[in-house]
């Protein structure tokens, strides 16, 4: 061996060895040389140490090594394997256990029971279900009519197995997390729920769903399986399959359905009273078109419907509901709202859809008792007899025809709805005037945007808080400015065009002047606005936080406004208002939510916009029709009056201590169902908040609410605080009073409204006061006009 191959030897050896050397200790090379590591220094403790270490590292490596033991692939994937067998296993043992039930459409039919609805005092109010069905043989039905159906809900019927796998399972895992089904069923799980079971979220209803839709996918053909479908389903209306359906909604068979009418009658299925298009809001209708229009689309889509064919189809709207025994006047109203909020609880409670949860309240035996007083419902009929559709003669006055009345009245401290007008007639007038949402407010939105400033401590825009005192510049069309100055292009006008110059927040209420609330929303930004606006309870989810809705453009309904001002009624605490009271159902009550809820505003901040609209009736636009009403009794009210654009609607929600009312006047023209101006309706020229709305009000509230009551308000601001002086009137007041605007005199009364406790500030002049002005009632104020700008969203009021 050569010196080269015995140095690379030693070399090899001596890498070998390095490891279990401990650093820092000679190394013996060949010929006794020792070798040094530079810039090492001994361990400490010498060898005992090196074997503590060591003995460390063995333990940290044993440790390691068991967890890699226990988790090795192997036994991951049998795991996994074993435990998809075991679940394979349990359905198998489930299907071979589960048997098809018994079942057919007059069994189920016999099933069905009829709700009984009480009012308060438990006093039966109506019986609804009787059941309204009628089998027909799928022959019967043309197939284009039939392949809706199929484009509706289940595109893949044809080809599938009876369930929607990915659907199922998603159901199952929503189940057993509580939010119940989400959609996904095939039309096969739909007929074995209908026929066979029930509409119960269970995770065990939702296995035996599974299996009886496979074994009966299995025995059932098609057709069979779609027959039983369309003849079991519930299409509102009281209306239990197709040719009910047909009959309800179109006054013909099944057999003379068009191919666009079963287009329809398909969408309503996913939630037939919400897409009833008689009773739908105007959501509900731009819902069930778009519905009708993806059925068509898929019918082409799967070849059942050609191109040409779907661009000549036009919707199709159904017909008027005919009368059912027990729900004809008021009645029908008060059952419609009844089950609607009653399912919107159980969607709540168990994650039903709305047509599950429709199907869970129809006919099932419920008894329902509302909130519902017979006393004060009898009077607020009265009240509108006697105040309005006494006073109407559509021979006389075609416009007559076109006034619709609605009215919501609730208890502030309980949330309960104690008197409802929904219209003349349930039958004669499907839609109810209480709950619909498509007209505008109007000035009864003002409110609201004084509590957002309150509740938000906002300024103006020299640094001043806003109150009830804040001086406002209220001339007509004056170009509402931003924080910097500039003009965010909005520029109301008032009331025929008059110029109030400038007056304080009060007065700006009690006049209703659109240019001061207008700048106070953006001052106030209307992002606040519309935020306190939902809530206090108002449905602004979809709105724009844009100044025009300073005047009250959006849509809102006498339910919602009732909620609103009932919330400021009772110091800021949330009130939903509900009809229900209880809801039993086979000995078991449903818990309902407690309609009273949380502080949403403080309660100095509603106790002060209660104050300043006790100033709208004794001073402003409510006082003929309320404040001097010789049935009132000492009651103390606060108000807000208010009339859309073009006269299209008119308002007046108020309120005593004790009870909310809210009334609203639609025209709606009596033909085509479009809104419509009510320009000399009653004989009137102009219908205004301050007239019919406020004497429906004061003739139904003045006989049920509690005289001499007065408002317990912690606030020292508004109509309702009294004045540390008194300013000298400019003019002499006279008889004159306002109707639904001041008009060119002074109230009989000396004004509380024009006295401010503090000293006011002017926000924003169009030209810089040379001195503080004092607050007083403007010389020059407008009479009742019909000359509206056209292009203004909302003109009043």
């Amino acid at each position: 061996m050569g010196r080269a191959e015995e140095r690379r030897a030693r070399q090899r050896g001596g890498r070998r060895a390095a490891p279990g050397r401990p650093s820092g200790t000679p190394s013996a090379a060949a010929g006794g040389d020792t070798v040094t590591v530079v810039g090492s220094a001994p361990a400490p403790g010498g060898r005992a140490a090196a074997r503590r270490a060591a003995k460390g590292a063995g333990k940290g490596g044993a440790g390691k090594g068991r967890i890699r033991r226990l988790f090795t692939w192997k036994k991951i994937l049998g795991t996994f394997l074993g435990t998809c067998l075991l679940a394979i296993g349990a359905f198998i043992a489930l299907y071979l256990s589960v048997d098809i039930p018994e079942g057919n459409a007059a069994a189920q039919a016999a099933l069905r029971q009829s709700n009984i609805y009480k009012y308060s005092d438990g006093s039966t109010l109506a019986r609804d279900g009787e059941v309204n069905r009628e089998i027909v043989d799928l022959s019967k039905v043309p197939k284009e009519v039939r392949n809706t159906f199929v484009a509706a809900e289940n595109k893949s019927f044809y080809n599938d197995n009876g369930i929607d796998l990915k659907g199922t399972a998603r159901g199952v895992l929503n189940t057993l997390m509580g939010k119940g089904a989400q959609g996904g069923s095939t039309i096969t799980q739909q007929y074995v729920k209908n026929y066979y079971l029930s509409q119960e979220q269970t995770v065990s209803r939702k296995l035996r769903e599974i299996v009886i839709s496979l074994k009966v996918d299995r025995q059932m053909s098609k057709d069979e399986i779609l027959a039983g479908y369309i003849n079991t389903s519930y299409y509102g209306r009281n209306a239990y399959g197709i040719q009910a359906a047909a009959q309800a909604y179109y006054g013909v068979d099944a057999e003379k359905l068009k191919v666009e009418q079963g287009a329809y009658l398909a969408a309503l299925l996913q939630a037939p009273s919400q897409y009833d298009w008689q009773a739908a809001s105007e959501t509900g209708r731009k819902l069930v078109q778009a519905r009708w229009n993806y059925v068509l689309d898929n019918m082409v889509e799967e070849g059942w419907l050609s191109q040409t064919e779907r661009q000549g189809l036009t919707f199709p709207k159904p017909k008027e509901p005919k009368p059912t025994a027990g729900l004809e006047g008021q009645k029908g109203y008060f059952v419609a709202l009844a089950n609607r909020q009653l399912e919107d609880q159980l969607m709540k409670e168990q994650g039903l859809t709305r047509s599950q949860a429709e199907a869970a309240v129809v006919d099932q035996g419920w008894t329902i008792t509302l909130n519902i007083d017979k006393k004060k419902q009898a009077k607020l009929e009265k009240a509108v007899k006697a105040q309005l559709t006494s006073k109407l003669d559509a021979k006389k006055r075609k416009v007559d025809a076109d006034v619709q009345a609605g009215a919501v009245s609730v208890d502030p401290k309980t949330g309960k709805v104690v008197a409802l007008y929904g219209g003349v007639d349930y039958f004669k007038h499907y839609t109810s005037n209480a709950t619909r949402t498509d007209y505008q407010p109007a000035s009864t939105f003002k409110p609201v945007i004084l509590a957002a400033a309150l509740e938000e401590n906002a300024q103006t825009q020299s640094g001043k808080p806003i109150t009830a005192n804040t001086i406002y510049d209220g001339t007509s069309k004056r170009p509402v400015v931003d924080s910097n100055g500039n003009k965010v292009g909005f520029a109301p006008e008032n009331e025929d065009d008059e110029n109030y110059g400038d007056i304080t927040v009060q007065t700006a209420m009690n006049k209703s002047v659109n240019s001061v609330f207008a700048q106070m929303g953006v001052d106030v930004g209307m992002k606040n606005v519309m935020d306190v606006a939902g809530k206090l309870g108002m449905d602004v989810a979809d709105e724009e936080a844009v100044p025009a809705q300073t005047l009250g453009t959006m849509g809102a309904s006498p339910l919602q406004m009732a909620g609103v001002y009932a919330t400021l009624d009772n110091h800021g605490k949330k009130v939903t208002p509900s009809i229900v009271k209880t809801a039993e159902h086979n000995s078991q009550a449903v818990e309902l939510p407690d309609p009273v809820g949380e502080q949403v505003i403080s309660r100095e901040s509603a106790d002060t916009v209660t104050s300043v609209l006790t100033g709208v009736v004794d001073d402003g636009t409510a006082r003929r029709s309320v404040a001097n009403n010789p049935e009132r009794d000492g009651q103390k009210v606060a108000g807000k009056t208010g009339t859309s654009d073009d006269n299209k609607s008119a308002w007046f929600t108020g309120y005593t201590p004790d009870l909310v009312t809210s009334v609203g006047l639609f025209g709606e023209d009596d033909k085509t169902h479009a809104q419509a101006k009510m320009y000399g309706a009653g004989g009137e020229e102009r219908v205004n908040g301050g007239g019919f709305p406020a004497e429906i009000w004061a003739a139904y509230m003045f006989g049920v609410t509690k005289a001499n009551a007065k408002f317990d308000l912690d606030t020292d601001q508004g109509a309702a605080v009294q004045p540390t002086w008194t300013p000298t009137p400019t003019q002499e007041p006279t008889t004159q009073e306002p109707t639904e605007e001041p008009t060119t005199q002074k109230p009989t009364e000396t004004p509380t409204t024009e006295e401010p406790t503090e000293e006011p500030t002017t926000e924003p002049p169009t030209e810089e006061p040379t001195t503080e002005p004092a607050p007083t009632a403007p010389t020059d104020e407008p009479t009742d006009p019909i000359t509206l700008d056209p292009g203004r969203p909302d003109n009043d009021q």
